[in-house]
């Protein structure tokens, strides 16, 4: 049976992609962060699955969790590893915390690095193991290429990741290990229920304040009209399965028209086109 570790699968697009490949006939080595995640986790898709409980910054718990799946696994190689845990800090960059940023990329690069160095022996850089080289599939984002305002701490972690990609996939090819970029746009998840929450008097004194009122409306709204979280598991198959993969895989909602227009749009064009609407124009 072909396995494969994925970070993040309490919610989101790493719970879609554990319900993907379960149906797929992967066992899925799922991380989560508590006891009672792991337990929602096996009660949901029992057998076909394995809870590892971990936080992706903690460099140690990773590599527990690794030898547990090596001493599961019993000499196979791992068939894919699914770098999906992560979050996205938001807010000006001239008023945002040192903490909140270090945070991001901690979780966003930092881990899929911690993870990827656990885990990458058993994917085929440990000769000694029998069966094929496993692939690796780094989830990023549009925000991995086109970086809006207010998400800058993200859009850096993201752009981070796709030159860890690169580089890494260039890498691996000494080990036969592929590495893939899926790097969809807004997904549906319970996420965008919770950011109506989201307090933004912290930046009450900022001049970026007004704004940020009309940036929330708008970002929570998209993420409302995302992609279903199964679309991006079943991407995911495909990475990890296709005989010849692509590189990188988008995966934006929206018509083809208005995705070339977005892609093809001078970015200076673009600046204005994002200033207009979000009302970041200075004034005269």
């Amino acid at each position: 049976m072909k396995s494969v570790v994925i970070t993040g699968v309490s919610t989101g697009i790493g719970r879609g992609a554990a319900k993907v490949l379960t149906e797929k006939g992967f066992h899925v080595f799922g991380s989560v962060r508590s006891e009672k995640d792991a337990e929602a986790f096996k009660a949901a898709f029992g057998d076909k699955v394995t809870p590892l409980v971990f936080d992706v910054t903690d460099e140690a718990a990773v590599r527990r969790a690794a030898a547990e799946v090596r001493a599961a696994l019993k000499g196979e190689t791992l068939s894919g590893l699914v770098n999906n845990a992560g979050i996205a800090v938001s807010g000006p960059l001239l008023d945002l915390a040192p903490e909140e940023m270090r945070k991001q990329m901690d979780v966003n690069l930092m881990g899929p690095f911690y993870v990827t160095q656990a885990f990458a022996p058993l994917l085929g850089a440990d000769k000694s193991l029998t069966g094929a080289p496993g692939r690796i599939v780094n989830i990023s984002s549009v925000a991995g290429i086109r970086a809006m305002p207010f998400l800058g701490p993200y859009a850096a972690s993201k752009y981070a990741l796709e030159g860890f990609s690169e580089a890494l996939r260039r890498e691996l090819m000494l080990f036969g290990i592929d590495v893939v970029v899926i790097g969809p746009g807004p997904v549906k998840t319970a996420i965008w229920d919770k950011a109506e929450d989201i307090d933004i008097k912290a930046y009450s004194n900022s001049p970026y304040y007004p704004v940020l009122e009309k940036f929330r409306s708008v970002f929570i709204g998209e993420g409302k009209n995302g992609l279903p979280a199964e679309t991006l598991g079943t991407l995911i198959h495909k990475a990890l399965t296709a005989p010849k993969p692509k590189t990188r895989y988008a995966a934006v909602k929206g018509r083809l028209l208005e995705k070339l227009f977005m892609a093809l749009l001078p970015k200076r064009a673009l600046d204005r086109l994002i200033a207009k609407t979000l009302g970041l124009s200075p004034a005269r």
